[in-house]
């Protein structure tokens, strides 16, 4: 029989041998492993605490939780009175505003409710709102229930955001991406466009509409993106028919402006889409 040469091939029974992981810390610049370390989320930092105790020591930087925070909840009023230093650590301060979250995604009032009474936020609507405006991981249903029970703090979360030199049925857009539109038409929605209607015309003091003109666009465009978007309207409303009934409705009567608005909704789509 001939010869086998090289090394034996391993069994499923023998034992795996592994190598250890290396110490970044002490191999690398400490400046490049926490650039390394940042491109992990929380979970997986935590995880890596695990590894050893030079893991534990980069996974645990205070840099890397502070930056955690602020990319996942933009405006706490603990950043800027230095109010986290109270809870020790910004890992700490995460994993509160995580608690919070989770708790505002089951009942809005509860998780707002945690946040103040532990100081992360303040208990003012300017605080709230900034809180609400800047975070990205609540639920829109739940935040479209808790705005709906505090105009005080929707009416602030209105002025945080900037329309300037924006097509009207882009801003909708925008404005409905922060604050989810109501299932229902009613005084709710209507408060939610007055509000608009007046940052839009503070943001864009050159526009020749004036602010009744932008609330009767905005609730138009609105009706007219539901009748292009639904499929239970078979019939669907013409440009000439939009730019009539607009022209009835508004002081303000510009047909080709009033076009350009049923192309922007016919071509880009509703100006509140559906969650």
């Amino acid at each position: 029989m001939g010869q086998v040469y090289g090394s034996r091939r391993r069994k499923s029974s023998d034992p795996v041998e592994l190598s250890p992981f290396p110490d970044i810390s002490s191999s690398l610049p400490p400046e490049l492993a926490i650039h390394i370390m940042s491109n992990l989320n929380a979970t997986e930092l935590c995880m890596a605490a695990g590894v050893n105790d030079s893991w534990q020591g980069l996974a645990s930087d205070n840099r890397l939780w502070r930056d955690l925070c602020m990319s996942t909840w933009g405006c706490v009023s603990a950043y800027r009175r230095r109010a986290y230093e109270r809870f020790g650590s910004f890992k700490e301060l995460y994993l509160i505003l995580d608690e919070g979250t989770v708790m505002f995604n089951v009942n809005p009032k509860e998780g707002i409710s945690y946040l103040i009474s532990l100081g992360v936020i303040d208990d003012t609507s300017e605080a709230i709102a900034a809180f609400l405006h800047s975070t990205r991981t609540l639920k829109r249903r739940k935040l479209d229930s808790y705005l709906t029970t505090r105009c005080d703090v929707l009416e602030k979360m209105v002025l945080l955001d900037n329309y300037a030199n924006q097509f009207l049925p882009d801003a909708l857009r925008s404005f409905f991406c922060h604050i989810p539109p109501p299932k229902e038409r009613g005084k709710y929605l209507e408060f939610m466009l007055e509000k608009f209607s007046k940052q839009f015309c503070i943001c864009n003091p050159g526009c020749p509409l004036r602010e009744e003109t932008v609330y009767i666009l905005c609730y138009s465009l609105i009706l007219l993106s539901v009748d292009l978007t639904s499929p239970h309207v078979k019939n669907k409303m013409s440009k000439r028919e939009f730019i009539r009934n607009l022209r009835r409705a508004t002081p303000q009567k510009d047909d080709d402006y009033f076009g350009h608005l049923y192309d922007n909704i016919y071509l880009a789509g509703h100006v509140a889409p559906p969650d």
